[in-house]
């Protein structure tokens, strides 16, 4: 009975010094955690470059060797105010599953990050000549726990960017990121040893999706190989962003699926289908943007020389469709006018910076300035020995009273009835170009007094002439004007790529043949 009664109170002892322990454990962690908020908060700064951090609160969990951090505030030094990052809650402890194969890591779980950047604090980080990876992030991480991180989960994150427009950000939402197995030990190339997942809401309507495996440790970037899915994003969202570009966008909804594969070895995009339907998009033209547009022609030659067949690079389209409108709108002459084609169907195949995909084949349809039905193929070879390609172009029946303001622009005239067509077959292969381009003209009627009155007499005069000239090339019986631009020659600059020729094209020879009565020839020259 003794040694019962010794017992039980040996166990009354015991147990009260286990919560006397725990008491003073969880005393000195309480005690110690405002400390331990400022350290943390100081080391975080003095690994940042350009940033800085603030850290609210913290909780210290001693049994699980975990923190908890709350209200975590990143702010750009030369730009603070709206904080570009604010982390409500993030918890990192042991990853204890990765304790069965040995390795001794960590977990990060955030609920409900939000990055939030403007254009001015992305032009300032530009600014910034330091690579990304020399600004001390991960040494930031490491201030936060000293184990490396092994498994990241984000729930519920946002991602907003403010280009000019404060009331249409670029807004992802519901972002929800899962990624295991970042510390492996060194891979091989091409292997992706940490499976990850990835989706979100787009612009309160669409959603991305990825789901792959990752290289986290791979030189001197992160490798990855995914499927990606994006559907029903709006495209009028990227109006601030466009319109630096002389793109104007009204509408759009965008969606693509495909495959991407981004090592320090090999850059993959491979889209299976790609798709912009009820699309509203105008170019805009301009004197003041004429040396800023070939500029960027200048860099996006530049651009598409070293993509083309470069070792490791492959970009691939196997079905692009563009539904809508698209015009072109010049506002550089005297009388600015505007081209296009409404509605538009658009549809590509098999479009690729490498030769061996094999020929790429496009077709549009719809109305040429709303009224006359046009039609478009082309066939783009590889281009082994430059460009080479065929262009069939038909244009029938458009009303010439929408094209007035083109035709003031280059013949000083206006019309006040008739119909124009247009006919071009274009051949480019061995560094020449074979083809011609025929306008035709149908019962134009150029001259009308009671549109003319507000005109002076030297402009009547003009327009008359021009008239008289038509009647005189009249086909009486199917009373139209016809003209001819043959296309011949030999490519001046070798260099030339397939999208600047049929651009050159447009603008050498199509404007210029097509004034009534002017029968032209186009050399080479002209083209290139």
């Amino acid at each position: 009975m003794e040694i019962k009664n010794r017992l039980s109170r040996t166990g009354v002892w015991a147990g009260g010094a286990i919560i006397l322990a725990l008491l003073v454990i969880f005393l000195l962690s309480y005690l110690i955690e405002g400390p331990l908020r400022q350290r943390m908060e100081k080391q975080i700064n003095m690994s940042l470059e350009g940033y800085s951090v603030e850290l609210l609160e913290l909780d210290f969990h001693p049994f699980g060797f975990a923190v908890t951090l709350y209200d975590l505030i990143v702010r750009q030094d030369v730009y603070p105010d709206p904080p570009v990052a604010h982390f409500p809650r993030l918890d990192a402890h042991v990853h204890w599953r990765a304790l069965l194969s040995g390795r001794l890591v960590a977990e990060f779980d955030l609920q409900n990050p939000r990055v939030h950047v403007n254009l001015e604090q992305l032009r300032r980080e530009a600014e910034n000549k330091t690579p990304v990876e020399e600004r001390g992030w991960q040494g930031a991480v490491r201030a936060i726990y000293p184990l490396k991180i092994n498994r990241l989960t984000i729930s519920e994150g946002d991602l907003v960017y403010i280009d000019e427009d404060p009331e249409r950000p670029l807004h992802v939402d519901k972002i929800d990121l899962q990624a295991e197995n970042i510390r492996n030990v060194e891979s091989p190339d091409r292997t992706y040893p940490s499976p990850f997942t990835f989706s979100g809401r787009v612009f309160e309507t669409g959603r991305a999706s990825m789901q792959g495996k990752a290289d986290f440790l791979a030189e001197p970037h992160v490798g990855m190989e995914a499927e990606i899915e994006l559907a029903g994003i709006a495209l009028e969202y990227f109006k601030p962003v466009l319109s630096r570009h002389n793109l104007y966008i009204d509408e759009g909804i965008f969606s693509a699926s495909g495959q991407i594969e981004y090592a320090p070895e090999v850059k993959i995009a491979h889209l299976r289908n790609l798709q912009a339907h009820n699309l509203a998009l105008d170019y805009i033209h301009s004197a003041e943007t004429e040396k800023q547009e070939k500029e960027k022609a200048e860099k996006v030659q530049a651009a598409a020389q070293e993509a083309g067949n470069k070792p490791g690079l492959l970009l691939r389209i196997d079905h692009l469709s563009l539904t809508g409108r698209l015009g072109l709108v010049n506002n550089k002459s005297e009388h600015s006018y505007r081209i296009f084609v409404n509605p538009l169907d658009f549809q590509l195949t098999n479009l690729s910076n490498q030769f061996r995909q094999g020929e790429a084949r496009a077709r549009l349809q719809g109305r040429f300035m709303g009224s006359g039905e046009i039609l478009a193929t082309a066939t783009f070879r590889p281009e082994i020995d430059g460009p080479n390609f065929d262009l069939n172009i038909k244009i029938e029946e458009t009303e010439l009273t929408s094209m007035n303001k083109l035709l003031q622009t280059y013949g000083n005239f206006d019309v006040v009835g008739g119909q124009f067509s247009l006919y071009s077959e274009i051949s480019v292969k061995n560094d020449s170009i074979d083809g011609y381009i025929k306008p035709l003209f149908q019962d134009m009627e150029v001259y009308d007094r009671r549109q003319d009155e507000e005109k002076n007499i030297f402009s009547q005069m003009y327009e008359g002439l021009v008239e008289g000239i038509s009647d005189l090339l009249e086909n009486v019986p199917r009373e139209e004007v016809a003209t001819r631009a043959d296309i011949s020659g030999e490519i001046v600059d070798p260099e030339t790529n397939t999208w600047q020729i049929i651009i050159n094209l447009i603008q050498n020879a199509f404007f210029k043949a097509i004034l009534p009565g002017f029968e032209q020839e186009v050399s080479s020259s002209e083209e290139n």
